[in-house]
Parts: structure tokens; C-alpha cells; sequence
């Protein structure tokens, strides 16, 4: 499989960076919901460093992967589709590459407001990205819940398209994602 993209096919760089990045979401939310369920103490802290670890990860990841787009073409919608359907697609890749963005920076926002480091797996310490401020750290907290549940509900129906190209339509969309599947 070549590692650039095609007008026909996602290469196996972007396709690494896709589902690379999925897991990582996932592995997110598991975390999060874990902290949420510790008792305040050094379980929960160090629960809480991994996930925003992941999360630098995530953006380190989502820039990498914006860049690569812009290197390479990017597969063509099907010709089938809808003019609605074909805005209803852009739309939800830019929310999923904005949330991709605004959910870590978030975070790190957040964080930073209530003065507790950042760092990236214990290896390169962040610096803060804004002084210590309780009624930002709330503003961020809040904001950064509700971008993760945008996240999910665009994920969601990120999915459930994809799905619906593969068993309804019949098209390649799924398949040309998938490592180690044939397209055209």
C-alpha cells in the first residue's frame, strides 16, 4: 500500500494518523470517566497527567495529520451523493479536525488556570498558557465537557455515515480507509 494518498484512496500515513488517533480519542474518554470516579488524591493526579498526556498526543497527532492532508489530495466524494450530503460531510471533517484542536488546547487552558502542570508523559514539561484564574478555570471546564460530548455526537455520526456508505450505498468510502482493504 503507497503512504501518500490518492484521489481514489487514503494512503497508510494518513489512514496510521486516523485510526491512531480514534484509539487515542477513546482511550480519553476511559480515562476521564476513570479520574472522575477516583477520590481526590495521587491515583487521581496521576490518572489526570496521563489523560492530558494523551491529549497533547492527540493534537501533536491532529497537526501532523492536517499537514499531511494539505501534502496530499484527498479522496473524492462519490459521485452519488447529495449536494447536502456532500456540505454535511465537509462539515463534519472540519468540526472533527476543530474539536481534534479545541479539545487538548482546552484542557491545557484549563490546567494552566488552575496552576497544575502539563507535561507530555512526564518527558517535556508545557509551559502555561495562561496565568492562574478559578472563574477561567471554571469557563474552561465547562467548555471543555461540552466540546467532549460535540465530539462524541460528531464522532457518532462520523460513524454512522461511514457505515451507511459501506452497507447501504455500497461505495468504497469505509474501505478506503481500512488498511489492508482493496479500493478500485
Amino acid at each position: 500500500m503507497a503512504i501518500r494518498n490518492t484521489t481514489f484512496r487514503w494512503g497508510s500515513l494518513a489512514q496510521l494518523l486516523h485510526w491512531a488517533i480514534v484509539a487515542l480519542i477513546i482511550t480519553q474518554f476511559v480515562l476521564a470517566n476513570m479520574s472522575d470516579n477516583l477520590p481526590l488524591g495521587m491515583a487521581k493526579l496521576a490518572m489526570l497527567a496521563r489523560h492530558k498526556s494523551v491529549g497533547i498526543t492527540i493534537l501533536g497527532l491532529a497537526i501532523v495529520r492536517l499537514l499531511w492532508r494539505g501534502l496530499n489530495p484527498t479522496p473524492e466524494l462519490p459521485n452519488t451523493l447529495k449536494p447536502y450530503e456532500r456540505v454535511l460531510a465537509k462539515v463534519t471533517h472540519t468540526a472533527l479536525y476543530a474539536l481534534m484542536f479545541a479539545m487538548p488546547i482546552t484542557g491545557w487552558i484549563m490546567s494552566s488556570a488552575r496552576n497544575f502542570p502539563v507535561s507530555w508523559f512526564k518527558l517535556v514539561q508545557l509551559p502555561d498558557l495562561v496565568a492562574p484564574s478559578r472563574p477561567l478555570y471554571d469557563a474552561m471546564h465547562e467548555t471543555h465537557e461540552f466540546l467532549a460530548w460535540t465530539l462524541v455526537a460528531v464522532a457518532v455520526l462520523h460513524a454512522v455515515a461511514a457505515l451507511k456508505h459501506h452497507f447501504v450505498l455500497k461505495d468504497d468510502v469505509l474501505r478506503r480507509m481500512l488498511p489492508f482493504t482493496r479500493t478500485r
